[in-house]
């Protein structure tokens, strides 16, 4: 399988990352409903099988139990795995002390002396610098226990203050993970991925399918469950919005044998340096997802999807 450098010199990784935030997490995805330890096994090696082995996790992902499903998986299997984790800046984590910290219980739940990709989860820091953060993280670097440094949801200003502040440490900024699908463009708007790629950061997109709306199982009829079950972009108005979207998706697909969410992550792809963080709870939306690898929507086809989710560029 065709690999992406993250950054300028990061780790080779798949073109699709496999997201899990739902491993464990109760509030908004409703763990233990339906799915279970059984199920994300199968995910983890459903996703090794088709060949994607990047991961990404957070700390706060099911108060830990997301990184420690992936420690216990990987514990199983002599393949490669690459994990991304964040780090949470937290009112009371106000010291480059805190940081390290934080690192050190994310290594010690994924079962693992290095992470390959250690991000920031948000911009606001609180009591803790900018600064401090970012030099403590390149100081981590130099000592091996992180691979490579990203953040996530960081403004195109606030990634080019912490590209300045790692770049006189000799530590290239890695990755900024943010919100990106055909239905959420704002990046392209607001600076973020012209930013990124003057600075050779790779954008980690995560909603890649809008949280399900991209995959056209949604109707006014099916509602999705959770947290969602009250989010405007799923009532019947917002769907309606969504069709038309939907139906240039399925009208493509079929040239392809692909579904609509196949495309959308396609697209994605075909961005250039972009990769899709696909959320999965089951081995079958693995199998889905990966449908997303190995062709190529034509020049002509990723023009006709811009057109027309031009709505959604602000």
């Amino acid at each position: 399988m065709e690999t992406i450098t993250l950054g300028q010199n990061g780790p080779a990784v798949t073109p699709l990352c496999i997201g899990t935030w739902a491993w464990g997490d109760k509030l908004f995805w409703n763990y233990g409903d339906g799915y279970g330890p059984e199920q994300l096994q199968a995910a983890f090696t459903a996703a090794l099988e088709a060949g994607v082995n990047f991961f990404d996790t957070a700390e706060v992902y099911g108060m830990g139990k997301s990184e420690e499903f992936l420690g216990q998986f990987m514990k199983q299997t002599p393949q490669k795995v690459q994990i991304a984790t964040k780090f949470g800046p937290l009112p009371w984590r106000c010291t480059a002390k805190s940081v390290s910290d934080a690192l050190t219980d994310s290594l010690k739940r994924l079962q693992l002396e290095r992470i390959e990709l250690y991000q920031v989860h948000w911009p606001f820091a609180f009591f803790l610098s900018q600064e401090t953060l970012m030099n403590t993280l390149a100081d981590e670097v130099k000592r091996g226990r992180i691979g490579a440094v990203g953040i996530s949801n960081y403004s195109a200003a606030e990634m080019r203050d912490v590209h300045q502040i790692l770049a006189k440490r000799g530590v290239p900024l890695a990755v900024n993970q943010v919100r990106y699908s055909l239905l959420n463009r704002q990046i392209e708007s607001n600076g973020i991925f012209q930013t990124a790629r003057e600075l050779g950061v790779t954008i980690l997109a995560y909603s890649p399918l809008a949280q399900g709306l991209l995959t056209g199982k949604y109707t006014g009829a099916s509602k999705p469950t959770g947290a969602r079950t009250i989010d405007t972009k799923f009532s019947q108005e917002g769907i309606q919005k969504v069709n038309p979207v939907i139906s240039s998706l399925q009208s493509i697909g079929e040239k392809y044998s692909r579904t609509p969410a196949q495309v959308a992550l396609n697209w994605l792809i075909c961005q250039g340096n972009v990769i899709p963080i696909a959320g999965v709870k089951t081995a079958e939306q693995v199998k889905q997802n990966v449908g997303a690898l190995g062709w190529r929507l034509t020049d002509d086809e990723v023009r006709e999807l811009e057109q027309i989710t031009r709505p959604w560029l602000n």
